[in-house]
């Protein structure tokens, strides 16, 4: 959610720059924290924006696959950074149980306190933090996660090496984030060059698309990504997942003639009912590797628990592709 120091203004319909749309720049330009020094106004929409997120039909699809793909277990001890006002920590906390923890960390100290004003006395607990910076040991959890943070950071390389060094060695790293330049739309024109044009002033545009590639880079073994591809039939279904529909946001980051063009289209293909707009987000997932093999896996190398745990999302047939038989993985201790 919160990520990365920048400002921000909400606009009149709640929406706001703080968003989860193709509207952050990165790093001083990114409007994400700053909510901490506006108006408890501002406050309020951003808060509202994020709980309308959260109860979307196509961002619950996003996350029921990503949770499975985490695979969190009974006793672990997760990290949930740029957790906003905690709503997969609480739910992560549910499947730990009382002998497990869920540490749930924001930039912002007023997303925080919303969380833990939401607290729902399970094992997850709240705090302010960085996510290039996190105050936390080497090897310390058993997995952690992000959600739609790296596209709103200026070194997301940094941010992968940070989640990789507080994971002990066999947990996992679990990033989504989005690639907003495969939006694609029907029954409207003058999409690619929205996409241009906001492409142009932000390099990580594409942020989903280049998750495994910096997982890989930064030395996690095992990793996979999955791509969920997230569909709207309406500019105001859009609009709540997506910063191109919002008419006050993209009024100052389109030419005139090209927001006019745009959303007169937009209009058009409302009223003839033939509106289609998609986008893709990645969810990849990645294991620290241990100290004695840098470069190569083996299941020989953990344990039952361990690779019970560490099982592969099938988005296609749903479930988790857990091997747990002796007779599959006999090596196994």
């Amino acid at each position: 959610m919160y990520v990365t120091d920048s400002t921000a203004k909400a606009d009149q319909d709640g929406h706001s720059d703080y968003e989860n749309g193709p509207m952050a720049t990165n790093s001083s330009g990114n409007a994400f924290v700053r909510i901490d020094n506006d108006s408890a106004d501002v406050q309020r929409r951003v808060v509202n924006y994020h709980d309308r997120v959260a109860a979307h039909h196509e961002m619950q699809r996003v996350r029921s696959v990503a949770f499975e793909t985490l695979a969190p277990a009974e006793g672990e001890h997760l990290l949930d950074v740029g957790c906003g006002l905690g709503e997969i920590a609480r739910q992560l906390a549910v499947r730990v149980g009382g002998g497990g923890s869920v540490a749930a960390v924001d930039l912002s100290e007023q997303a925080i306190s919303v969380a833990q004003t939401r607290h729902d006395g399970g094992s997850a607990t709240y705090a302010v933090g960085d996510i290039t910076a996190l105050d936390f040991p080497d090897n310390h959890f058993d997995a952690a996660r992000c959600e739609r943070v790296l596209q709103h950071v200026q070194d997301p390389d940094r941010v992968i090496k940070e989640l990789a060094r507080v994971t002990r060695p066999g947990g996992r790293v679990c990033v989504i984030d989005t690639d907003w330049s495969s939006s694609v739309g029907d029954g409207f024109d003058h999409l690619d060059e929205v996409i241009s044009s906001l492409a142009a002033r932000d390099h990580n545009f594409a942020a989903g698309r280049t998750v495994r590639s910096r997982m890989v880079t930064t030395g996690l073994q095992r990793t996979t990504a999955f791509p969920v591809t997230l569909r709207f039939t309406s500019p105001a279904d859009a609009a709540v997942l997506s910063g191109f529909f919002n008419r006050n946001f993209m009024r100052d980051r389109l030419s005139a003639e090209l927001f006019n063009r745009f959303f007169a289209s937009v209009d058009r293909s409302v009223d003839r009912g033939d509106f289609l707009f998609a986008f893709t987000m990645w969810i990849c997932l990645g294991q620290v590797g241990f100290p004695d093999q840098p470069s190569a896996f083996t299941q020989a190398t953990l344990t039952r628990a361990d690779f019970n745990i560490y099982a592969l999302q099938d988005p296609v047939h749903g479930g988790l592709n857990r091997l747990s038989g002796t007779d599959e993985v006999p090596s196994l201790p």
